[in-house]
Formats: C-alpha cells, structure tokens, sequence
C-alpha cells in the first residue's frame, strides 16, 4: 500500500503553487535535521519543477495551508508582503478550555530561547514584538474551537500565545499536553468501550485555514478530516 501524498493542490499559475499540507511533514529544510522529508523538495519531484522558493512556514505539526514560489524575483516580493504584513492569515485552533472570552487579543513579546526542544519563550526585555487575535467560536466540556489570526509571524506564536491565555492547543507537548481528544472526554452519554475507544485528533489541533496575498483572491485549505470530524462531534454535542 503506497503511503498517503501528504499534501493537495489548492491553487496554482506561472508564478505559485499554493497547497494544503497535512500534519508531520516540514516545510523546507528541519533546522535541525536536514535528513527528513520536506514539503518543497516533494513539490519539486512530484511536480517536475526544477526550482521552488520557500515564502513564509507553518509548523510541521500543524496542517493547511502553504504557499511557494516558482521564481526568484515573485520569491522576493511575497517574501516582502509577509514582512510588511501585507497579507491576512487564519488558523482554526482547538483548545483547552473554555475561554471567558468572545474576542481577545495577545501581545506577549517572543523570542526563542535556544534550548533542546526548541521552544519559543515570552520575553518583554528581548522578545520581538507578537501580536494574535483570538475568536472563540464553539464550547464542549473542556475544549473549544479558536478563529485565530496572527497579525505577526514569530515561530510557535500561536501556540505559544494560546497557552499563555491558559488554553493551550491540544496535543501540544511543548506548551500544553501532549494526550489525544477522545469523544468520551466531552460527551455526556458517551457509553463505548474505553479500551476499544479510538481518539479523534492525535496531532496538534492547529490548521492555516485562510490566506490573503495581494494580488490574488482569497485561498482557503480545508480542515483535515481529524480536525473536521473533532469539530463535528464538538457541534453535535453542544446542540440541545
């Protein structure tokens, strides 16, 4: 059985591919393991293209959308849009929690601190300045669903910005916990077999959902089944 092509096409002209990655795989080079699987080298060998240019990143862990270059001179001026903020992102998170929030906005100053695992740590001295805004959008027992929309670009923002609202994504083992969503852990009447019962997400609840360049319409990366399927069951659940 061939293994699963860990991304789809979303949208693509003589200047960009834009597509819809899953969970796990980097997209460039690891910065610490340059062995493993990249999306922009599979691109290169699926696609028969000789050269592609890495624009902005999304965590390996977290799925949606990513967009890449097909020349140097288009790398360049979308390499300036993200710096400049000229673009408009959005994540769909889930979290720990139930906010006490309709809206809120975090701008905890970030840095990375350097050590083993790589993580990103709050600093107001030597943090660079971090901006996100938060929209809760549906409540089940401990978790909700986040519209999220990072007007910055620090690594780990989300993430480390939801976790300092104290509702950490889930299964985040760097700044929350690292266990899987199960149905059992919010539905009420749920009456299965704990030693049969399979989760619902086992991977970072975090997704790059919408993605605004100038220039271009709207592209939107559809939520992965895991994540769309968690969502669902949250939904059922919540209604009378």
């Amino acid at each position: 059985m061939k293994n699963q092509i860990p991304y789809s096409i979303i949208y693509q002209n003589e200047n960009i591919i834009a597509v819809n990655k899953t969970s796990g795989i980097s997209v460039g080079g690891d910065r610490w393991d340059e062995s493993k699987e990249r999306l922009d080298k599979l691109l290169e060998s699926d696609l028969k293209i000789k050269k592609i240019y890495t624009v902005h990143r999304i965590d390996k862990e977290t799925s949606g959308i990513i967009v890449f270059a097909k020349n140097k001179d288009v790398h360049r001026d979308l390499s300036v849009a993200f710096e400049k903020r000229e673009t408009e992102k959005k994540y769909i998170a889930i979290v720990h929690g139930k906010p006490s929030w309709k809206e809120t906005t975090c701008n905890l100053a970030l840095v990375p601190n350097g050590n083993k695992k790589h993580m990103t740590i709050i600093d107001k001295f030597r943090g660079k300045e971090s901006l996100t805004i938060f929209i809760c959008k549906t409540s089940i027992g401990n978790y909700s669903v986040l519209e999220v929309k990072p007007v910055t670009g620090r690594i780990h923002q989300i993430r480390v910005h939801a976790a300092a609202l104290g509702h950490p994504i889930v299964c985040d083992g760097l700044y929350g916990k690292l266990s899987p969503v199960k149905l059992s852990s919010f539905k009420k009447a749920w009456r299965g077999d704990p030693q049969e019962e399979r989760p619902l997400l086992n991977r970072l609840g975090l997704h790059a959902f919408e993605l605004k360049l100038p220039g271009l319409e709207l592209l939107t990366a559809p939520l992965a089944k895991d994540m769309a399927s968690l969502i669902k069951q949250m939904e059922k659940c919540q209604s009378p």
